[in-house]
């Protein structure tokens, strides 16, 4: 009876395996024999250990280290390669193994009969277990491959790049255009026959016959195999015949109507795959940036190019829809529907959601891939426009395809599936019980993902300025970037939210609906600003002037957005035009003015975007009208700007300063209650100098918070970071007046004033030398004309010459209680189209790529992935990247307040919850 029990029973019956793993770190025949013994035989039974071993991706993490792998390529490199070429070897035998994948036990009996096996060391073999085990070791092992030198070591092109020649030929696959389903309607039969003959032609051109293939080759084989395998990440019940290998796209959606069932049991296998995947792809992190376009990486030019076209859609459809099927986080884990929507749950119930970590990791597959673009992958220009480039299939494949869909209900389907993420964000964030729901942990990749979709395809793009939900879109962007603006580990996300915009701006039907009204649910301070137009221009607003200077990079793309959209601005509200008039007061200050070369180029976007109101719109913006009126003295004084005007308003600010200071300092107790009341002194002066006879505008808010509205020493501005300045093309990149010939009458009027005086003092010259630029920059005179000259003011000064003395006339004719509306009355009223000159043709600054832009959002890219996977793993850990800088600080830990504690406590009837938090 009981023969069967084993005679020695070690700590409970050994059931975890803890013995051997202990071993395995500490015993000289474990992972110190990997750099200590010599040429250790692929035969050797010591590599069976890294299979077989292991039984969780955190097992493989904690028992071999970075620190293991490194010392064994310095101390005995050859076994790494031993390493590699066996753990690959096993991986592809071990598909083609009949008892692979292993069935999962689900049963009571299958456990106790597992338990009595283990005890007894009879436990039959897991195939399932040994494929992951084999990639987890991979995963662990091949970034720190990928870091020795910086360029393709030896190491790589000897054991993973080479391929051996034979002598008989390779046979030739059989070919891959008989997909199970086409992206493409079936009457294109343009690009269908395109991609017939495409594949037809690779075998013969990509494939020498006088060659194997490479170990990299065959890993990647075996990826895209295991992707599609029943059992491992598809249902058994989609196995034909004895054929494990199925391409079937994983969820219903672009490309497939049909819905292969259900698959959560394989999420945590897709997830080990595509992580396998993605650690091959990083590559690239390991190149600094200056090489990255030189020093591709030849795996994801592979991946990208060599891959058959029925591999690259059936990848590339799976991803696509599992993404955009995602559904809420927290709502398809083990907490079930109902805890899964309490509030505060995510702090409660703490776990792994294996949905939302396949969810991110598709993301970041896909993003990764639609952006490589170094080497042979950057796209081409075609051939019948020279500014613009595009992917082909043979450059990017995965780009190419993405850019070639086309159906309506595709593009449906991929926008609902954005928004619906970005509504669940924004759930998170407007909420009443703030922290109650968790931020969509794939949020940046969502964002980076849409930006790819919209520039990448044109029809797409098209289609979500004309839908209904263009302007939902507008303000699920800008609201979650004024949220994260303050956040400086977010800075990326935030310049990338601006290009977006941006590129939205630059198109006809963006403009054609700014004059809607917003219809999604947004945070309360936003929820009553009146149109689209109104909301954009309130949140630019809050993104340039309540940062401090600390998002410099992203003034001059929201800018050019509120340039190219101002052409169909009407009926701006009191408030928005003047936070238009703040952003200008502020951009032609003296002191931010001359602070960078850059800076008047602001300037520049924002009196082409008050020109664009006033030539186009006139009449529908009496505010915006008003508010320049009211202005009039700072557009007056830039006609006139000179290098020393602009140095002595400088030295009169900060004489002024100088002698508030030495006020305060003799004031003693009530010093403190001098430097709570010095910015509005400041508010007060910069006011004083747009004093005018016209009657007040209102204004709800101050200008005191935009970057430079009032000088600041040189230590207190952060050093700009590089960046690809405008997106202008090179014909409109200069300063140019806005095309029109006014009469001769009018040309007197305009800049009558304008002088070209140069009377720097000593005081003068020195502060320009040392007190006024940053990083090196000094301005001079003829710095100072070059864009001077060209600001385009003379429709602004004819405005104000003709409508201001109707506006002095006004006020002196009626009850002073009125004249707010008799003013608003003239300007609808007013008939300049035979004064002014006429409207220039639209041409919008689009954003154009550049070398340091590609690598800036690839960096952006790498970075965020690094970062996602510092935990729980640690993938590319103690790694030394080169792609981007890793900077650790030490984190908070965020502590759960007794308020929070007792909320969830009730919610989840638990009395002693609370207790038990705190002792947390």
């Amino acid at each position: 009876m009981f023969a069967n029990l084993p005679h020695k029973i070690t700590v409970p019956f050994n059931i975890l395996g803890d013995e051997a793993k202990l071993a395995f770190r500490s015993q000289p025949g474990g992972i110190a024999k990997l750099a200590t013994t010599r040429n250790i035989a692929e035969s050797d039974s010591y590599w069976d250990q890294y299979v077989v071993l292991f039984d969780s991706a955190s097992d493989v993490f904690s028992l071999i280290t970075h620190n293991d792998v490194r010392r064994a390529l310095y101390e005995a490199p050859e076994n790494i390669a031993t390493l590699l070429r066996v753990i690959i070897t096993r991986l592809t035998n071990l598909i083609s193994d009949h008892t692979f994948p292993t069935p999962a036990n689900v049963s009571v009996a299958s456990y106790a009969t597992s338990f009595i096996r283990s005890s007894t060391g009879t436990q039959p073999r897991n195939t399932t277990k040994e494929v992951l085990n084999c990639i987890r070791v991979l995963q662990r092992v091949l970034p720190v491959v990928f870091e020795l030198e910086g360029e393709t070591s030896r190491l790589e092109m000897e054991v993973l790049l080479k391929r051996e020649e034979v002598e008989e030929d390779v046979v030739e696959e059989a070919s891959a255009g008989g997909a199970q389903f086409v992206i493409d309607d079936e009457d294109d039969d343009e690009i269908a026959a395109e991609g017939t003959s495409r594949t037809t032609n690779v075998p013969s051109t990509k494939k020498p016959k006088q060659t194997r293939p490479s170990v990299v080759e065959k890993l990647f084989n075996c990826l895209i195999d295991l992707l599609f395998c029943c059992g491992f990440t598809l249902p058994t019940k989609l196995q034909v015949d004895y054929h494990k290998v199925n391409y079937v796209i994983w969820e219903k959606g672009v490309g497939s109507t049909i819905d292969p069932g259900p698959s959560q049991m394989f999420e945590s296998n897709k997830t080990e795959v595509l992580r396998l995947l993605l650690v091959i792809l990083s590559r690239q992190i390991y190149v600094p940036p200056a090489s990255l376009f030189s020093v591709p990486s030849l795996y994801s030019l592979y991946f990208v190019q060599q891959t058959p076209r029925r591999h690259v859609l059936t990848v590339l459809c799976s991803l696509l829809n599992t993404v955009m099927n995602s559904a809420p986080s927290g709502s398809s884990n083990i907490m079930g529907t109902v805890a899964g929507r309490l509030p505060y749950n995510h702090l409660v119930f703490k776990g792994e959601d294996p949905r939302a970590t396949l969810v991110a990791t598709c993301f970041q597959v896909l993003c990764v891939l639609l952006d490589f673009q170094s080497g042979s992958a950057r796209d081409v220009m075609g051939p019948g426009d020279s500014q613009t480039a595009a992917p082909t299939a043979q450059t990017n494949a995965f780009r190419y395809f993405i850019a070639k869909l086309h159906r309506g209900n595709d593009f449906a389907f991929i926008l609902n599936g954005v928004i619906a993420i970005f509504e669940e964000q924004m759930a998170s964030l407007n909420n009443l019980l703030p922290g109650s729901k968790k931020s969509v942990p794939y949020i940046v990749e969502t964002i980076v993902f849409f930006w790819k979709m919209i520039d990448l395809n044109k029809k797409f793009r098209a289609y979500v300025l004309e839908s209904d939900k263009a302007m939902d879109i507008l303000g699920y962007l800008l609201c979650y970037g004024t949220e994260i603006k303050d956040k400086p580990q977010q800075h990326g996300l935030c310049r990338v939210l601006s290009y977006i915009v941006q590129s939205l701006s630059a198109e006809r039907a963006f403009g054609s609906k700014l004059n809607s009204p917003m219809k999604v649910p947004l945070p309360q301070k936003w929820s009553t600003l009146g149109t689209s137009s109104d909301f954009m221009i309130h949140t630019v607003y809050s993104m340039v002037a309540t940062t401090s200077g600390a998002l410099t990079s992203l003034y001059p793309a929201l800018i050019i957005a509120l340039s190219n959209s101002a052409p169909y601005f009407k009926n701006l509200s009191v408030t928005s035009s003047t936070r238009l008039i703040q952003l200008f007061t502020a951009f032609s200050n003296p002191s931010f003015l001359l602070s960078d070369e850059g800076h008047p180029r602001l300037l520049f976007f924002m009196l082409e975007t008050f020109n664009s109101v006033l030539l186009r719109n006139l009449t529908d913006n009496p505010n915006l009208v008003y508010g320049i009126l009211h202005a009039h003295k700072a557009f007056e004084d830039l006609g006139t700007f000179t290098l020393a005007k602009g140095l002595r308003e400088i030295h009169r600010i900060q004489q002024a300063k100088e002698a508030q200071a030495r006020a305060a300092d003799g004031k003693g107790k009530n010093r403190a209650t001098d430097i709570e009341e010095e910015p509005h002194l400041e508010k007060a002066r910069l006011l004083r100098s747009e004093n005018s006879s016209v009657a007040d505008l209102p204004t709800p808010g101050s200008a005191e918070n935009l970057p430079d509205s009032r000088p600041r020493s040189i230590s207190e501005e952060e050093p700009p970071t590089t960046r690809p300045l405008m997106s202008p093309t090179a014909e409109h990149a200069t300063i140019s007046s806005i095309p029109g010939s006014p009469s001769e009458k009018a040309r007197g009027k305009m800049r009558a004033g304008r002088s070209m005086s140069s009377d720097l003092t000593g005081s003068l010259e020195r502060l320009a030398l040392t007190g006024v630029g940053r990083n090196g920059f000094i301005p001079t005179q003829e710095w100072v004309t070059s864009w001077q000259q060209g600001l385009p003011l003379d429709p602004i000064m004819l405005v104000i010459s003709e409508l201001l003395p109707k506006v002095h006339e006004s006020q002196t004719s009626f009850n002073p209680t009125n004249v707010n509306a008799a003013v608003t009355d003239i300007i609808r009223s007013a008939t300049l189209e035979h004064f002014l000159p006429k409207p220039p043709t639209l041409i919008p600054r689009r954003f154009m790529w550049s070398d340091a832009s590609i690598i800036w959002l690839t960096s952006l890219i790498w970075g965020e992935i690094y970062v996602r996977g510092m935990t729980p793993l640690g993938i590319w850990n103690s790694t030394t990247v080169r792609l981007f800088y890793v900077k650790h600080t030490q984190t908070q830990q965020r502590q759960i307040t007794e308020t929070v504690t007792n909320v969830v406590g009730g919610l989840l009837g638990r009395s002693e919850s609370s207790q038990s938090l705190r002792q947390r």
